[in-house]
């Protein structure tokens, strides 16, 4: 009798491949999703969940993106110094002015898995302000999400 064995990805044979995405006019929740599934492997026929066959994502221009609604005063980012009473705030509009790719960082940071492999997916992720990035050595292919 003949049965299907399950195919399982090895690292070694997992083809990363580098794409680049314009985030100019785009939602930060749609465009975390899109990013999410990428990095982790999900578009790919070989894709295995146990190990990371993801691709490498260069985010251009994220400075540019939107929130629906009245996120850009209603959501609030938190951080904590480690100190007691070392907690701080601000409001989206606050982070675009300061860090505006961590906006996008941490959207995408939240739809990964919390382990280590989620970790080390999110590392494949490189955001930028500007339209310049330092990733053109590798030949990245533009993504259209």
């Amino acid at each position: 009798m003949y049965t299907q064995k399950t195919f399982a990805l090895k690292p070694a044979d997992a083809d990363k491949k580098w794409f680049i995405v314009d985030a100019t006019d785009k939602v930060v929740g749609r465009l975390a999703t899109e990013l999410a599934d990428v990095l982790r492997g999900k578009k790919n026929p070989k894709y295995t969940p146990n190990t990371d066959s993801g691709d490498f994502v260069v985010v251009v221009n994220a400075d540019k993106v939107k929130f629906t609604g009245a996120k850009w005063d209603d959501k609030i980012y938190y951080s904590h110094s480690g100190y007691m009473g070392g907690m701080s705030q601000r409001t989206a509009k606050e982070q675009l002015q300061r860090h505006p790719e961590l906006i996008l960082m941490n959207a995408v940071k939240g739809m990964l898995p919390k382990t280590s492999l989620g970790r080390k997916q999110l590392t494949k992720l490189k955001v930028f302000t500007g339209s310049n990035h330092e990733h053109e050595a590798q030949k990245p292919v533009a993504l259209e999400l």
